[in-house]
């Protein structure tokens, strides 16, 4: 049954990849350079005959110009690729590497066996072994899976640095919660004049809590002293 479910996502990543592609105008070969494999590689991907791993989803959705969260909502919006960037390669082989540490360390934190998380998705302990050292990059159907299995989002595998990739995609996560607030915020924080106030609506949301309660309190007093109350 899980086989079954795995070969399912395979397939409905590959659409998805093969949409991104086209709507970004990008060829197979431009796509293969991009993550250091063959043009058959990519249509293995897109065919749900191999699965893609989520470094290389990182950089092609970097690529083509589609942001993660495009390959796992039931109605994407996919947008025209940004071109390719140089050393793309070695954010790749990074990425391999911290993906498997962080599974390793998510499953012993879980107290998760490597024969128990290997069972889960169905490949040999030695395998498991060798997505966690990144020495094999982990399909992201799997990785989706064992997420799951450790009670953690797949946020928690995604690339939180400041690289060109990852600050790509983390723009367009901003931009996409953008476009969901309501029109007049949109305009509200859209107006230049506004800046001023949203400096120190952020400045306010970093302080604790006890420091606030201060603050409040603060100028309240200040009120009370240049309006009071009718009758004092």
């Amino acid at each position: 049954m899980v086989d079954r479910k795995l070969t399912v996502r395979d397939r409905i990543m590959g659409v998805l990849l093969r949409d991104a592609r086209r709507r970004a105008r990008r060829t197979k070969a431009e796509c293969a350079d991009a993550l250091g494999v063959s043009a058959d590689t990519i249509e293995a991907y897109e065919q749900g005959r191999a699965p893609i791993s989520l470094p290389e989803l990182e950089v092609l959705g970097y690529v083509v110009g589609t942001p993660i969260h495009c390959f796992t909502d039931p109605d994407p919006e996919l947008s025209s690729g940004d071109g390719a960037h140089p050393g793309l390669l070695a954010v790749l082989a990074l990425r391999h590497r911290i993906v498997g540490a962080l599974l390793r360390q998510a499953r012993l934190e879980a107290g998760v066996t490597e024969e128990g998380l290997a069972g889960v998705l169905h490949c040999s302990p030695r395998r498991l072994s060798e997505y966690e050292g990144g020495k094999r990059p982990i399909p992201f159907s799997e990785l989706e899976l064992a997420a799951a299995h450790l009670s953690l989002p797949l946020e928690w595998f995604v690339d939180g640095r400041r690289g060109t990739v990852s600050t790509w995609h983390r723009q367009k996560e901003i931009d996409r919660g953008f476009h969901r607030l309501p029109d007049d915020v949109q305009e509200f924080v859209s107006e230049e004049m506004n800046k001023g106030c949203l400096d120190v609506a952020m400045m306010l949301s970093r302080l604790p809590v006890n420091e606030l309660r201060a603050l409040a309190q603060g100028l309240l007093e200040i009120a009370d002293r240049h309006c009071p109350s009718e009758g004092r």
